[in-house]
């Protein structure tokens, strides 16, 4: 009996200490910094570099490449690298603690961190982090994709022809399968709108596979789908870049890796905004790698470390709160509990918070979620038809669009935290806020006006609409030259155009239509209401 005893303990020790786990070997320095600063196109794109100049944002050593001996000698130890990250300065292996000693010992190492925590708890779901869906696909009108955009007023922006043009997002997430058949995307396709796409997980360029998970395809559906009559995006005609990061049917800690891959590639290209609907908590297959509430403190996951750093380079981050309201966990995961992304909760058709959406603050006490979309029945394109489903995944894109539309109405805008406070101070709670809302419903065409008035630099054109509401016939005055009018429906479409100061409405349906006056120095959107 002793004996067996011994042998048992032998045999676990032995397991024990030749056991792997994922770590991140961090490198003391980059010896090529020098080379990459006085050469900067060698590693970013000039779009990178104008978005640094035009925000007043350094080109730091942070920025230039990994020495490329250091990842060779950890591969002469015998070690596989498959992913890595310029921002940290380091690589990713699995290590026992031996090893791990042995790394640590290397002249050229700084420290090894492992992605194992201290507290294992209960895992749920992997299928519970992403949306339900609520029906089978089938064709809504335009009416109902709309309500989503009219909730957080960005309506008001596309009227005015402010729909994301040449505003870049990159949407990190699972597979995007049929966006490269469906008629849905055909539109973003046509007009070479999709600007790169890769694969960080198995690092090529397949996201389009139908076998990889289609949560992809349904963010990117709601902020650039389009079918003409039905269907129209949070911001249609931004670019596109497409990166693959989660593995769909697992939960593993190399996913942080790849979205922090995806982050830097994004800023490698020049991305202005980040849309990423996914995130980690105690869901991991392994239950080592799960984190506690307390260390939703925006600092401590890898992920979260680099959305911050993306934040600090110029790019939007706008991160879903998480779907885990109504469980156990309850709390916003991570990288949302980083204080410089932008954290998005969800509400349903009537403005109520979404049962599921994840409660704030992150546990240092910083107010998240920051605001608040739909993502109760949210709508959809998808391949070549619609559906609607539940998750703050959702409400994710929705805001993000609406951040493309923001940043094409004010390009001068270089203060992107005065942005992203403006939009968190015209919300539907502010100045409160709420565990489950943030500071409530965005209102993007509040932030516009405000940016609008701030930045004139001569007298507003003085308009005036009358009667209103009308039955028969508007009138238009300004004070200055009227050129043209375009006149739209309460959808934004385009219904006809007018020379004339009064025009003959008899015709039109009752209800709400916008006009844009065009003047000899300026442009404007008025609103009126058919008797």
């Amino acid at each position: 009996m002793k004996k067996f005893i011994y042998l048992y303990f032998l045999f676990f020790f032995s397991f024990t200490f030749s056991q792997t786990e994922l770590v991140f070997v961090y490198f003391k320095d980059k010896p090529n910094a020098t080379v990459f600063l006085a050469n900067p196109l060698s590693e970013l794109s000039q779009k990178a570099i104008d978005r640094r100049s035009n925000l007043g944002i350094s080109i730091t050593a942070q920025d230039a490449p990994i020495e490329n001996t250091y990842i060779q000698n950890i591969k002469n130890l015998g070690f596989t690298v498959t992913d890595q990250s310029k921002w940290l300065n380091g690589v990713a292996v699995n290590a026992t603690a031996a090893q791990i000693t042995q790394l640590q010992a290397e002249p050229y190492v700084l420290k090894v961190e492992s992605f194992v925590k201290s507290n294992p708890s209960g895992k749920i779901s992997k299928k519970e982090k992403f949306q339900k869906n609520l029906s089978a696909k089938i064709n809504f009108n335009y009416g109902n994709s709309l309500a989503q955009i009219e909730q957080i007023n960005l309506r008001t922006l596309h009227v005015q022809g402010f729909t994301g043009a040449g505003v870049s997002i990159a949407v990190i997430d699972t597979g995007f399968p049929t966006v490269n058949t469906g008629s849905a995307f055909a539109r973003m396709r046509n007009n070479g709108q999709i600007k790169d796409v890769y694969n960080f997980i198995s690092k090529n360029n397949d996201v389009y596979n139908t076998s990889l998970n289609y949560h992809g395809s349904n963010c990117l559906g709601i902020i650039g789908g389009y079918i003409d009559g039905s269907f129209v995006g949070s911001a249609p005609d931004a670019n596109f870049y497409l990166y693959a990061t989660e593995v769909g049917d697992k939960e593993i800690p190399e996913e942080e890796l790849y979205w922090i891959e995806a982050a830097e590639e994004a800023d490698r290209k020049g991305v202005d905004i980040i849309s990423t609907s996914l995130g980690y908590g105690n869901f991991f297959d392994d239950a080592r790698y799960n984190y506690s509430y307390s260390q939703m403190n925006g600092t401590t996951s890898f992920i979260a470390r680099a959305a911050q750093i993306a934040a600090e380079k110029g790019i939007i981050v706008v991160v879903a709160a998480g779907n885990e309201g109504d469980k156990t966990w309850r709390y916003i995961v991570t990288p949302a509990d980083n204080e410089k992304v932008f954290t998005i909760g969800g509400v349903d058709s009537t403005g109520n918070p979404s049962v599921f959406t994840s409660l704030g603050p992150n546990s240092a006490g910083k107010v998240k979620p920051d605001a608040s979309a739909r993502a109760t029945g949210t709508y959809y394109a998808f391949n070549n038809g619609f559906s609607s489903g539940n998750g703050t995944s959702y409400a994710t894109p929705l805001s993000a669009g609406g951040f493309a539309c923001l940043l094409q109405a004010v390009p001068s805008s270089t203060d992107r935290e005065l942005l992203k406070n403006s939009l968190r101070y015209t919300a539907s709670l502010a100045p409160s806020y709420t565990d489950q809302l943030g500071y409530g419903i965005l209102n993007f065409g509040q932030v516009l006006s405000s940016f609008l008035k701030t930045n004139e630099s001569t007298p507003k054109n003085k308009i005036s609409i009358y009667p209103i509401p009308a039955k028969q016939e508007i009138n238009i005055s300004s004070t200055e030259k009227i050129e043209d009018i375009s006149v739209y429906n309460g959808l934004g479409q385009f219904l006809f155009k007018s020379k004339l100061n009064k025009i003959n409405i008899e015709k039109l349906e009752k209800g709400l239509y916008f006009l844009k006056i065009k003047t000899n120095t300026s442009e404007t959107v008025e609103k009126f209401i058919k008797e």
